[in-house]
């Protein structure tokens, strides 16, 4: 069983399911109440990095502009959606906290290792917006990093409608097998898609546990926090 996890999500979880595009209310309440039933008498302290994909995504939306500004306009994409889940989650009854590496004071607060600690330790979720602050990393990236520097035992790496890694694509190949538990070094000779190869590299150095899972599966989170197996675990050793 856990004790601190970082959750990474993706800003389409937020989305309008026929467009894929902006902030459904209705499905971001869906994620929330999910989310604090997952936590509610877990134990577990979270701690959440969003994506803004459904916004903007420099490699496509910013084609033919200057890279760091698209990847800054999509680290303000992420901001919004932080902004979206923590109104959802208090609406829920889950006492939340923004943080972004990008300063807006007026909304939220700046992104501080040893006050993001704290909160975790009062029982409450910290959502953390903007990104790292600096352009050419990925939200993957992202979480890895913030998992790392606070001490997270494990990045949970929440899918739509995937239940884990597989041997091929099941929406292609529908004898692809799910990998129950598998080794970093695997992952990367196989060339599994499982995050971004910055943020996987990072895992492999420091040793960080990644579980791959479906959070659209109701009660799934709940049963990683309370420590069943769910999904695809990711570890240093293959046993």
């Amino acid at each position: 069983m856990f004790k601190r996890v970082l959750l990474k999500l993706s800003g389409e979880f937020l989305a309008d399911e026929t467009t894929g595009f902006g902030i459904s209310p209705d499905a971001t309440m869906r994620l929330a109440q999910e989310l604090k039933k997952a936590v509610d008498g877990s134990g577990v302290e979270l701690a959440i990095v969003i994506g803004g994909g459904n916004f903007w995504r420099g490699a496509r939306n910013g084609a033919g502009m200057d890279s760091a500004t698209a990847d800054y306009i999509g680290m303000l994409g992420t901001v919004m959606n932080a902004m979206a889940l923590q109104d959802a989650l208090e609406r829920a009854g889950c006492p939340t906290r923004v943080q972004t590496a990008i300063q807006m004071s007026a909304v939220a607060e700046p992104y501080i290792r040893r006050r993001a600690m704290r909160h975790l330790e009062k029982g409450r979720v910290v959502v953390l917006g903007g990104g790292n602050g600096i352009p050419f990393f990925s939200t993957d990236t992202t979480a890895t990093l913030r998992a790392m520097e606070l001490g997270a035992e494990v990045v949970l790496m929440a899918k739509n409608k995937v239940d884990g890694v597989y041997d091929d694509d099941p929406r292609k190949n529908p004898d692809a097998r799910r990998i129950d538990q598998i080794s970093h070094m695997d992952v990367v000779a196989r060339g599994l898609q499982v995050m971004d190869a910055t943020a996987l590299t990072l895992c492999v150095e420091k040793g960080l546990k990644i579980v791959v899972f479906d959070i659209f599966e109701p009660g799934n989170l709940e049963r990683l926090l309370r420590g069943e197996r769910v999904g695809t675990l990711i570890t240093s050793s293959p046993d």
